[in-house]
This record gives C-alpha cells, sequence and structure tokens, in this order.
C-alpha cells in the first residue's frame, strides 16, 4: 500500500474498512486534559468488550437464579463451561478442539505441563529459553530445574540475538542445539518476542526441537490472537497462553493450553491429576480411582472460575465473528502504517526495533536521539492521553489492534509523538 501523510488519508481508510464495526463494541478509556483516547496497549491488557460484561452480568443473574443448580441449569451450565472455550480457542491457535483447554493462568499453566513435558534424567535435562525471555518464563524454567536438582546457572541455556542487534535468528538455534550435545530436554520459547515484537518462526522452532530430540513448549502470550497459528501440523508438545492481552478477557483472565494430540492417548497418565481431570461422566460418583478425562481436559486440575472465564467465552465469540485472516491482514497495514509514518517524521529520532518482516501487532520504539529522554517522552505521551507501554530500559510499545483501533488512531499517535517531543 502506498501511505500518505494526511488525516484524511486514515479517515478514508477507516471508512472502507470492513472490520471497523467492531470498534462500537468495545469501552474505550475517558478524555483526559481535553484530549481523546489514543490506545495502543492491546499487547498489555486488551479493552472490555461490551459483549464480556454482558456474559459476567448474566453468570452473576444465573447464580442468583439458581444458586447451585447453576451447574446443570445455568444457561451456560457451570459443569461443563470450560468447552464453552474449546472452539474458539481451536480455531484461534489451529488445533485440534480435544487439543485445547481453558484452565488456570498462563504461568501456572506452564508448570503443570512441565510436570509432564519437563523429565530430565543425567543426560538430558537443559533447558533453552531465549535471553531476553519474559521474567515469568525464566521463573518457570530456573524453578524447575531446581527442583530437579540442577543448576540454573550452569543448566539454563539462553538463545541470544547476534552482537549489535534484538533479532533472534533460527540458525544461532540450531548451532545452540547442536554444541549441547544432546544434554537439552526442552525448549521453551515464545511465539512472539515480548521486548521486540518479534514473531518467531514457530514451525522452524518445533522441526528444530525435533530433531535435537527434546521436547518444545511455547508461550503464546503476544501470539494468540495476534498471528495466524496452526499448532497441530506443527506439533509442539504444549502451548499456554493468557487471553488479557489480544483476546480482551480481562486482568486475570482464565488462560488456555494445548497438548498436541500425540499426547493425548487416555493411556497416558503422565501429568498431575485433580477433580476436573476426571472424566465427567464419573466425577461425582466419588470413586477412589482416578478415570481420566478425553483430550487435553486430562491437565485441568479444578473446576474452573466461572466469573473469570465468561469474558473469555465472550471474547471468543467476537473473534468467531471477525476471521484471522482479515483480521492479520488489517493489522498488517495498520503497523505497515505506523511503521511508515514514523520513518517519515523522526527518521533520526525514534526506530522501530520490530523486524519488518516478522512483525504482528506491536512496534516496539527506541528512542535513537541522545538528547531526547525516552521515559519522558513516554510520560508526556501519556498526558496527551496516549496509552501505550513503556518497558525497560528503553522502549515504548505501541500496538494498534485491528479488532478496534482504527487508522485515524494511528495517524493521531503520530501527531501526539511530535507534540509530545517538541515540548520535552
Amino acid at each position: 500500500m502506498n501511505y500518505e501523510d494526511r488525516r484524511e488519508f486514515a479517515l478514508d481508510l477507516d471508512r472502507r474498512d470492513s472490520l471497523a464495526h467492531f470498534r462500537d463494541q468495545f469501552n474505550f478509556p475517558s478524555k483526559r486534559n481535553g484530549y481523546e483516547p489514543v490506545y495502543l496497549c492491546g499487547n498489555s491488557l486488551g479493552l472490555q468488550p461490551e459483549l464480556g460484561a454482558q456474559f459476567v452480568r448474566e453468570e452473576l443473574d444465573d447464580w442468583a437464579r439458581h444458586a447451585v443448580d447453576g451447574h446443570l441449569e445455568a444457561a451456560r451450565p457451570w459443569l461443563s463451561y470450560h468447552r464453552q472455550a474449546t472452539q474458539g480457542f481451536a480455531q484461534l491457535t489451529g488445533a485440534k478442539p480435544t487439543e485445547v483447554v481453558a484452565m488456570n493462568t498462563l504461568t501456572v499453566n506452564l508448570h503443570v505441563l512441565m510436570a509432564s513435558f519437563y523429565r530430565p534424567n543425567a543426560s538430558r535435562y537443559k533447558i533453552v529459553i531465549e535471553s531476553e525471555a519474559f521474567p515469568s518464563d525464566r521463573f518457570v524454567a530456573a524453578s524447575q530445574l531446581r527442583l530437579h536438582g540442577f543448576d540454573p546457572d550452569k543448566d539454563l541455556i539462553e538463545w541470544s540475538p547476534r552482537d549489535d542487534t534484538s533479532e533472534l535468528h533460527l540458525d544461532d538455534l540450531a548451532d545452540l542445539l547442536e554444541r549441547q550435545n544432546g544434554s537439552v530436554a526442552l525448549l521453551l520459547l515464545p511465539g512472539v518476542q515480548y521486548y521486540t515484537g518479534q514473531v518467531l518462526d514457530m514451525r522452524a522452532i518445533c522441526k528444530l526441537g525435533r530433531e535435537a530430540g527434546c521436547a518444545v513448549g511455547l508461550d503464546l502470550a503476544h501470539a494468540v490472537g495476534n498471528v495466524e497459528l496452526a499448532l497441530h501440523d506443527w506439533a509442539p508438545d504444549f502451548a499456554a497462553w493468557c487471553t488479557y492481552k489480544y483476546l480482551n478477557a480481562g486482568p486475570g483472565a482464565i488462560a488456555g493450553a494445548f497438548i498436541h494430540d500425540k499426547h493425548c492417548s487416555p493411556d497416558n497418565l503422565e501429568q498431575l491429576h485433580g477433580w476436573w481431570g476426571h472424566d465427567e461422566a464419573t466425577r461425582f460418583e466419588m470413586r477412589r480411582s482416578f478415570t481420566p478425562a478425553k483430550g487435553a481436559d486430562l491437565w485441568q486440575l479444578s473446576n474452573p472460575p466461572i466469573l473469570s472465564l465468561a469474558p473469555v467465552i465472550a471474547s471468543l465469540e467476537i473473534f468467531g465473528a471477525a476471521s484471522m485472516p482479515d483480521l492479520v491482514a488489517k493489522s498488517n497495514q495498520l503497523t505497515g502504517f505506523l511503521a511508515w509514518l514514523i520513518d517519515r517524521r523522526f527518521p533520526r529520532c525514534i526506530e522501530s526495533i520490530t523486524p519488518a518482516q516478522a512483525r504482528g501487532c506491536q512496534l516496539s520504539l527506541m528512542v535513537r536521539d541522545k538528547a531526547v529522554d525516552a521515559k519522558a517522552l513516554f510520560d508526556r505521551l501519556a498526558t496527551l492521553n496516549v496509552t501505550a507501554d513503556w518497558r525497560e530500559p528503553d522502549v515504548i510499545r505501541v500496538a494498534p489492534v485491528p479488532l478496534y483501533n482504527s487508522y485515524s488512531d494511528v495517524f493521531e499517535f503520530a501527531e501526539r509523538l511530535q507534540q509530545a517531543l517538541t515540548a520535552i
């Protein structure tokens, strides 16, 4: 697309946008300091869908109306409530319905899944993460190593960008695995690198893991609802994701998990067991013996908190009304427009460190002009009612989300960024 640095150009794109009507289904922050909101922070917390609030109210009403009988008599019965998310999760992740389940929160799911898939022995015990991994992933991996008697200082192996770059390269990962000489038990890697916004080649990562003889787990926190996924075909052993970023399900909402079909045999009982992992048909017979549920449901531990899962189900309904190919196409145009405006208006001052050939909704902007205080610039944007995301030490993350952001939002961000720069 040939972009133009004019507000009318952005407005014309909005008028021709087939997804524009979804914007009206979300609640935006209030006007502040005389400025309408420019919300570009869906990579951290998505906006509230009106349907999400409606679904929570409906569950509260069913609780008031039915009390305990709501497990069977609610409009969406609570006994099988997690299955309301199954089809939506399967569609968003490119999985079979039997491979996905709504449960817990992201870090809990990583630990639960690693109980099955990180099974170290004397010769194969190391975990590979990327060097700038989100802290919780590092904490998970390090604590799992310690629990099994290994030393994170030696046995947590980092895949790093090359000198003077922030981009991860697959051939470096291949070389790293070869140098480890069969000692790696698990790759725990993201779908999208949270700091730079680089979309990693998940298919190739899974292939490298298989060839190296180790398990593969993916953290899809910044990928689900952002980029197209094909988990069944790519065949990681497991994956997990939160739902409060691009899936707009609210702070702390129930997360999702994927376990590949090849591990979902009822004869495979290599997982932690709990109340909700027992087969639903006999769960309330209170037997002493465990009867495994089918598919990914087997990895559940507890009954899901209904009020935290309701907004997830609402959000998945909205995604079902749109389509990921259409959303990704619009996302490419939104971020393309934003990157073009940054390059055009601030060529020697601000640079996107997100690889142009490997990006989703997010652009990570770095201030290159040493005369400009990057944190002061971010704070000034906040006074202009721009909601972006600061990440230490020097990056402003912005994410125009195709479900509710407009081309006019992108243009207005460039306008206010210019205004902020002249004020500091």
